[in-house]
C-alpha cells in the first residue's frame, strides 16, 4: 500500500519533515499533531503515543538508508568500492543533514534508556548487519571475518556522519573516509588472495 493510501504512513512522513526542521525539544503530542495537520486523537490512535510516533519515524528514517545502500549494491557494475563511496557520499549530502540530526537525536533519547523510545534500539544495528555481511562477503572477505567487518563499517559511517554534523569539515572527513575506504580494499584483496 503506497503512503498515499495509508495515513499511518503518510502521517510517518510528514513527521519526518516536520521533526527534521523543528527537533524533538520541547516536543508535545498537540503540538507535533498542530505541525502535522492532524489531531492528536488520530496520532494516539495509529502510533499509541507521542514517543510511539517517534519510534516509527526512526524506524522509517533507517529503512530508507538501507533502501539507498541497496540501490547502490543493485547498481550494474558496482564494485564494494564504488558502493562504500557512494554510501559516503549519501550520508553526506547536506539535503540529508536535518534528517541525520534526527536521527541521532533520537537515537541519544533512546540510549538514555527513556523507556518510549528504547524500542528505536531493536535493530539500529541488526538491521544492517545482514546487507553488510552479505556486501562484505560478496567483495571476498571470508565469512568468519564479514560480520566484524560489517559491523566496523556501519561503526565507521555513523561516526564519520555524526563528525560531519558537529564539525562540517568536509576535507577532513573526506581524508579519512578515504583512507578507511582504501585500506579495507587492501585487506580485502589481500584476503581475496589468500
Amino acid at each position: 500500500m503506497s503512503a498515499a493510501r495509508d495515513p499511518r504512513s503518510a502521517l510517518v512522513e510528514r513527521a519526518i519533515d516536520h521533526l527534521a526542521e523543528h527537533g524533538t525539544t520541547d516536543l508535545t503530542l498537540r503540538g507535533l499533531a498542530a505541525g502535522l495537520g492532524t489531531s492528536h486523537r488520530m496520532l494516539i490512535y495509529h502510533f499509541g503515543s507521542k514517543d510511539g510516533l517517534l519510534v516509527a519515524v526512526a524506524r522509517e528514517m533507517e529503512r530508507r538508508q538501507l533502501a539507498a545502500l541497496a540501490a547502490l549494491r543493485e547498481a550494474p557494475g558496482a564494485d564494494a568500492g564504488q558502493v562504500m563511496r557512494g554510501m559516503y557520499r549519501h550520508l553526506h549530502d547536506p539535503a540529508l543533514a536535518p534528517y541525520m540530526r534526527l536521527f541521532f537525536e533520537l537515537y541519544g533519547r533512546a540510549l538514555r534508556a527513556d523507556e518510549a523510545t528504547r524500542p528505536m534500539l531493536a535493530g539500529v544495528v541488526e538491521s544492517w548487519l545482514e546487507p553488510l555481511v552479505e556486501f562484505v562477503t560478496a567483495a571476498g572477505v571470508p565469512p568468519d571475518e564479514a560480520a566484524a567487518d560489517a559491523r566496523l563499517c556501519l561503526a565507521v559511517a555513523r561516526g564519520l556522519a555524526l563528525d560531519w554534523l558537529a564539525t562540517g569539515d568536509d576535507a577532513a572527513l573526506d581524508a579519512a573516509a578515504e583512507r578507511f575506504f582504501t585500506g579495507l580494499e587492501q585487506r580485502w584483496r589481500d584476503a581475496d588472495r589468500n
